[in-house]
């Protein structure tokens, strides 16, 4: 799927809709702003398909969209949402038509909080039969970033030890079921005793409650002073250095969010002597490209284990489209534990 077979053409069946519901917001602000829409159908352009949106995910980058600090890339809808499960119901130039009718999930630059969507034909991956709707839309923002992430950019191997902030969100929860598919050692923070429980039992060996505990500290009274070889951040800010002191000689930060500021100051002293690799990415801003390059290697390398039933995302709830502002507001409160999903309805 993620490797795209040419056509000579595109085609749009005439039993699709001219218009459709989609979510769009009014103006920069709290979640109230998430206002239902009525929306021309988009055409697929070359290489893209349209999605008949059975499911979309809800990300942290969609709350920042929403609040007029992460605006969409040039070309991408202006509709939230980055990922969502449907059905292929048409397409652009280039594209194969025996993808026509296909089930996919699919990573957007936009527009997934509706009820069709535009997707690069490259950037789906064919759900499995018995994989429901709405765990294949909770999959590909998170799955993409956290492959990237840990095992590209950070270099992940089979019996290293991984640390994970935010250890309840849908990448931390990703993060933890992928790093023990590959025989990581998982260390992970949280804000409650609850939710440490919870990360516990969805395969973290490790869980601090960073709110009663030092993390530093933690983690190298559990490494045996020895440190993590990697962590993976989703705060910076003053958690930086402090992620820097609980690093292995040799060991490597990479920073995906700055939810705790995006400057910080670190003993490059240290970091010498011990190293230690710092890094990070974005990924909705990234060429198609490299985003193909990355399906490809998600469907070789992971969607086995898909395919399988040993790889799922964990859910939290799911919210009708029409109620996306308490969707976000769930996200917002910090209560989740694991993803969020939008239910679209087809009239």
């Amino acid at each position: 799927m993620a490797r795209m077979e040419q056509a000579a053409g595109g085609h749009m069946p005439g039993k699709i809709p001219e218009t459709m519901i989609a979510i769009g917001i009014a103006e920069p602000g709290e979640a109230d702003v998430l206002r239902e829409e009525e929306r021309p159908v988009p055409r697929p352009g070359r290489d893209q398909v349209l999605i008949r949106t059975a499911y979309a995910g809800v990300n942290r980058p969609d709350i920042l969209q929403r609040k007029g600090l992460y605006p969409p890339p040039e070309g991408a809808s202006d509709i939230p949402g980055l990922e969502v499960a449907g059905k292929i119901v048409a397409i652009g130039d280039g594209v194969a038509s025996s993808l026509l009718g296909t089930q996919v999930c699919a990573l957007l630059g936009g527009g997934g909080y509706a009820q069709y969507c535009l997707a690069n034909a490259n950037h789906c991956l064919q759900v499995p039969d018995g994989l429901a709707p709405e765990l294949a839309a909770a999959f590909p923002e998170t799955l993409f970033t956290v492959w990237h992430n840990v095992f590209g950019r950070g270099w992940a191997r089979q019996g290293e030890t991984l640390l994970v902030h935010g250890g309840t969100s849908g990448i931390g929860t990703m993060a933890i079921k992928l790093a023990k598919l590959f025989d990581l050692t998982v260390i992970v923070t949280c804000g409650t005793d609850e939710k440490c429980a919870a990360a516990r039992a969805i395969g973290a060996d490790h869980a601090i409650n960073y709110k009663t505990a030092d993390f530093v500290e933690e983690v190298k009274r559990i490494t045996g002073g020895a440190g993590v070889n990697l962590v993976l951040d989703m705060v910076a800010g003053d958690y930086t250095q402090r992620n820097l002191d609980c690093l292995a000689e040799d060991g490597r930060l990479v920073t995906i969010a700055v939810l705790g500021g995006a400057k910080a100051t670190i003993n490059m002293a240290k970091l010498m002597v011990r190293r230690q690799t710092i890094t990070g990415s974005t990924l909705r801003s990234r060429p198609d490209s490299f985003k193909a390059l990355l399906a490809a290697e998600i469907e070789q390398n992971l969607w086995p284990f898909v395919e399988e039933g040993r790889l799922t995302p964990e859910l939290d709830r799911i919210f009708p489209l029409g109620e996306a502002a308490a969707a976000h507001r769930r996200m917002e409160g910090g209560e989740h534990i694991g993803k969020i999903v939008l239910q679209v309805p087809h009239g």
